[in-house]
């Protein structure tokens, strides 16, 4: 069932309880909300314009060009939220980006719905899409408390090395409370899925046509292959980043831009 344009206007009209709500209690974020819609509008109808043109041409070379854009754009997002130093960052973050989307990616579209053309447009496309906004998530929430608590309490860092650890047991602990911050809102979510929330994968299939048990088995398979790729996408960020985070005598750098 198709909407129509002057049903999305209809739809549109219940932004006026938020945005009453902010000018009610004189907040500032009405300006911000007009700003994000209307990006949001802009991005998503060129968004869709791109999509129809890859899915006609359906070129592996174009689709995974799509894919470099994607990483590109997502690691620069991802530095500006994490205020690293690009030179610190970028390479590793493009690589666990783009490593993991294709690993993960691949696997689902090869082994678990056994595709012959994994390149296809209308699966390749969305399902890079997916995996790459879910663990833009986790590596910016991950990066973000890595680097925060590292800067906080180098004490410990350098009292662990002083002591006879080496260098992964002296980041260890670092590492542990990055990842615990950012895939604990994963795991709570994955939890009460189905119960609390109907996911919007799920809830787009159904709408679509989707059968519901098609769209669950669907969605099941979203939220391994999005779980994992995070998993190995911080895996490979945090790798890469290590000698450029420390020197050769162990010392952490300084890392973060200014402003």
């Amino acid at each position: 069932m198709d909407i129509t344009y002057i049903n999305m206007v209809l739809g549109f009209l219940l932004l006026a309880m938020p945005i009453y709500a902010f000018y009610k209690l004189k907040t500032r974020l009405i300006s911000s909300t007009a700003i994000a819609v209307a990006r949001m509008l802009v991005q998503m109808m060129l968004i869709g314009l791109y999509l129809k043109y890859l899915f006609e041409w359906n070129n592996p070379w174009i689709n995974i060009l799509w894919v470099v854009a994607m990483v590109a754009v997502a690691s620069s997002t991802a530095l500006r939220r994490t205020k690293l130093k690009w030179n610190i960052a970028l390479m590793p973050m493009a690589a666990g980006l783009f490593a993991s989307a294709m690993v993960v990616g691949m696997y689902f579209l090869l082994v678990v719905l056994r595709l012959d053309n994994p390149f296809d447009s209308r699966y390749f496309i969305p399902i890079m899409g997916i995996l790459m906004g879910n663990m833009l998530s986790v590596v910016v929430i991950a990066l973000t408390s890595y680097y925060d608590s590292l800067d906080r309490e180098q004490p410990q860092y350098y009292y662990l090395l002083g002591n006879g650890a080496s260098h992964f047991e002296a980041i260890t602990p670092f590492v542990r409370q990055a990842i615990e911050k950012s895939f604990a809102p994963c795991i709570a979510n994955m939890a009460v899925m189905g119960i609390v929330s109907l996911p919007g994968t799920m809830t787009g299939q159904i709408l679509g046509g989707s059968a519901p048990g098609i769209a669950i088995k669907y969605q099941i398979m979203i939220i391994i292959i999005t779980f994992s790729s995070s998993m190995l996408s911080l895996a490979i960020t945090l790798y890469l980043a290590d000698r450029r985070t420390f020197d050769e005598y162990g010392r952490i750098k300084n890392v973060r831009r200014k402003g």
